[in-house]
């Protein structure tokens, strides 16, 4: 694993080559954000999702799909 400096460095140098990447791969993203929001619908009990909601704890769970989806589209790549 590179050093953060020279990590976050890297990302500067290839912020445009990453941009440009993902939207030539947008919608393969998206399938995968869908994906993992609808497993996440599967795990969220009804009653939770729809009477009891706490947006702090929802956004949180829908980032963390939107983060597993990232991943799972840069290991699948």
């Amino acid at each position: 694993m590179l050093p953060k400096f020279v990590r976050d460095l890297g990302l500067r140098l290839a912020r445009s080559d990453l941009l440009a990447f993902l939207e030539e791969n947008e919608e393969r993203l998206l399938k995968l954000v869908h994906e993992e929001l609808d497993e996440l619908d599967r795990r969220l009990p009804e009653e939770q999702a729809f009477i009891d909601i706490r947006l702090a704890e929802l956004g949180e769970e829908l980032t963390r799909a939107i983060l597993r989806a990232l991943k799972r589209f840069l290991r699948e790549y």
